[in-house]
């Protein structure tokens, strides 16, 4: 019984700590340069030889996948909170209310004073919901997922292709006009990239204010656009740890055709998808369709695959030193997460070595794997003197208006 919940615990922290890991490779690109380039090479960082290559190869197997991961791991890990507190006699609502409050106040922290790219806030708000969800069996939990998933799917539908549709001469004068003004948005050379390249360039008080000031609505907008879907995708992962699949209960075997299987269908897909984009040369609009809509099934799959993949990892060399590290990242994921935001932007932004827009794609991985090794040689001594990272310590005193212990010759509370 005790092996069972070790395996538990530390194939959830391997597969977080993955995803932690995994997420910077999806985001670097939207902290180096300007916005369109995550989408389109075309707009900023490269568009031939290496540079392209990354692209693809990000679009195939990172754009989208990384943060699914991330939500599932959200899901499982919200649920497993919810049950100890339960367990211990705390109340699992006053726990997890207070959690996703002041998760709330670091997303919000996190948008305005530091990256625009933040998802914790969403994480919050959709988190909000996840209690109503915690005692529902798995073919409720999975009629919901269902449910979710097709309106998110939905409302990526309706807006980007509509946009698709406004390539079309026959098309209403506003769905055209709509077409040209997101392409025109991706020009290179266009006002918004040389509004946003002014910007990130530019010193500290100038980004907060600017966002305050024009993008202030930004974190309320994404919780309509992209909610649904995320909160599928945390009732993915409450449905996976309910599976056993994240308790480590599934047999090495099971979690290898899982993976074999999900990331084989979501590769072939994308590769698809990939080619497509290419024939018709990388249009802005096509790019945005494919990445936020037509790969979405797919990315869904190809997350769960990588769940498997990480806790078959996890499993199969649960002794090794390197994967004692990445469980120890996993298990201060919430510090990786934000300190990688203030470590990228003092890398890029104007407040700090302002190499905004001027790296390749390429280019970009290289601080990518710096700070994995970061990752990796900080969290382990640290945990191993300290109940927690330095920021889920904020965030548990936080929400249990109670300070509490960090040190391990003090005992952390249940």
């Amino acid at each position: 019984m005790q092996e069972q919940a070790i395996a538990r615990i530390t194939g959830l922290d391997v597969t977080r700590g993955f995803a932690v890991m995994g997420i910077l490779l999806m985001n670097i690109v939207a902290f180096a340069m300007p916005e369109g380039a995550y989408i389109s090479p075309h707009t900023w960082g490269g568009d031939s030889g290496s540079d392209l290559w990354v692209w693809a190869v990000n679009f195939v197997l990172v754009d989208s996948k990384m943060r699914g991961l991330f939500s599932i791991m959200f899901g499982a890990s919200t649920l497993l909170v919810i049950q100890n507190a339960v367990a211990s006699g705390r109340g699992g609502a006053r726990v997890h209310y207070g959690r996703m409050f002041a998760l709330a106040l670091f997303g919000l922290l996190h948008f305005y004073l530091i990256w625009f790219g933040d998802i914790l806030f969403g994480y919050a708000m959709c988190g909000m919901l996840l209690f109503a969800f915690r005692n529902l069996s798995m073919r409720a939990l999975r009629r919901w997922f269902v449910g979710f998933f097709l309106i998110g799917f939905a409302i990526q539908g309706v807006m980007f292709g509509s946009l698709m549709l406004g390539a079309s001469p026959a098309a209403p004068p506003e769905l055209r006009e709509a077409h040209q003004r997101v392409a025109a948005s991706f020009a290179r050379d266009g006002e918004e990239t040389g509004k946003q390249l002014a910007l990130y360039r530019s010193d500290f008080s100038t980004i907060v204010a600017t966002r305050f000031a024009k993008t202030w609505y930004a974190l309320f907008a994404n919780i309509a656009i992209y909610g649904a879907e995320t909160l599928a995708l945390m009732l993915l992962g409450m449905m996976l740890f309910k599976s056993g699949m994240l308790q480590g209960q599934w047999p090495i075997e099971r979690l290898d055709k899982w993976r074999n299987r999900c990331l084989g269908i979501g590769i072939l897909a994308n590769l698809a998808l990939l080619g497509w984009q290419l024939a018709g040369g990388l249009q802005p609009v096509t790019l945005l369709f494919s990445t936020f809509f037509a790969s979405l099934p797919f990315d869904f799959v190809m997350s769960a695959g990588y769940a498997a993949m990480f806790m078959g990892l996890a499993q199969r060399y649960a002794g090794h030193a390197v994967i004692a590290r990445v469980a120890a990242v996993g298990r201060a994921a919430f510090t990786n997460y934000l300190g990688t935001s203030i470590l990228m932007t003092a890398l890029f932004y104007g407040w700090g070595l302002g190499q905004f827009g001027h790296w390749s794609r390429t280019a970009v991985y290289a601080p990518v794997v710096g700070v994995w090794v970061i990752m990796l040689l900080w969290s382990q001594p640290w945990l191993a003197r300290h109940h927690y990272g330095p920021l889920e310590w904020l965030w548990r005193t936080l929400s249990r208006l109670s300070l509490q212990p960090m040190r391990k010759n003090r005992p952390a509370s249940a």
